[in-house]
């Protein structure tokens, strides 16, 4: 029970790329070392329809949500669905905007994304940010070619995260799950371009992780199996092997940030040219 205290899920919905967000949300994650953030970040969520998936996906794993939203439907929506699930919301930007339009006695343009210059950097982080979404968890498996970096791993090694930190830098990930027994996609056994990147985590850090998310009722679902040391050791001497068989490196996540292991990733990148 203990465990479950160190992780919570932290939910931040972005209508722009969600970089600010990101900042703040781990700025204030980090003035508490004995809890351990898991990130959910959506960026890009301009409408209704964008947003009632994400509503869904708070409810089915709550914690705190940070968000940086302009259109005050959205925002009212948001904020109205947070409240009658017991989950605190914050608009992270609402207290600031305030203060300047007291000081200056203007009221805000109320524009999207407004802090970003529409130049060439800009459109193609958008550009990575579409892919990266597109291609999350093993999703349009027909063009892998087109990434620039593939991560594979089995479940809970921060997969999607990094991949939405390296898009949000314009380099187009794709991110796929490994599962023992099945085969990888074809594709990506063909793809040329793009680094291949394992990520993996001790059995320790993956039964933490796996055992603080709530999956559902899903039929034949065995939560022991999922949590259990011994088979997640299974999992990963599994994900060694595929990469080892196909020379893709492979990066421990256990005791590195987000952004440490985007880093390493870069550099892999960098490397390899």
């Amino acid at each position: 029970m203990e465990n479950r205290k160190n992780f919570f899920h932290l939910h931040l919905i972005s209508d722009s790329t969600g970089e600010t967000l990101i900042s703040a949300g781990r700025a204030a994650a980090a003035q508490f070392k004995a809890s351990n953030a898991i990130e959910h970040v959506y960026p890009l969520i301009r409408s209704k329809r964008q947003l009632l998936p994400v509503l869904q996906a708070i409810d089915e794993e709550p914690g705190i949500v940070l968000y940086t939203i302009v259109d005050p439907d959205l925002c009212n929506l948001l904020e109205t669905t947070c409240r009658e699930m017991g989950v605190p919301s914050v608009n992270v930007l609402a207290p600031v905007i305030e203060k300047f339009q007291t000081y200056l006695g203007a009221p805000s343009r109320g524009r999207v994304g407004a802090q970003h210059v529409l130049n060439a950097e800009y459109f193609a982080r958008i550009e990575a940010l579409n892919f990266t979404m597109d291609h999350d968890d093993g999703q349009s498996a027909e063009d892998y070619d087109a990434a620039d970096v593939v991560i594979i791993g089995i479940s809970r090694t921060s997969k999607t995260p990094t991949s939405i930190y390296l898009a949000n830098r314009g380099i187009k990930t794709a991110n796929i799950p490994i599962v023992v027994g099945v085969p990888l996609p074809d594709s990506l056994m063909r793809a040329k371009r793009p680094l291949i990147v394992g990520l993996i985590a001790t059995s320790d850090r993956i039964s933490q992780v796996r055992e603080n998310r709530e999956l559902g009722a899903t039929p034949g679902y065995d939560r022991s199996d999922y949590i259990d040391r011994a088979t997640i050791a299974e999992e990963l001497k599994y994900a060694r092997m595929l990469c080892a068989r196909n020379n893709w490196p492979i990066i421990d996540v256990t005791r590195r940030s987000i952004e440490e292991t985007a880093a390493a990733i870069v550099a892999l990148r960098l490397k390899l040219r």
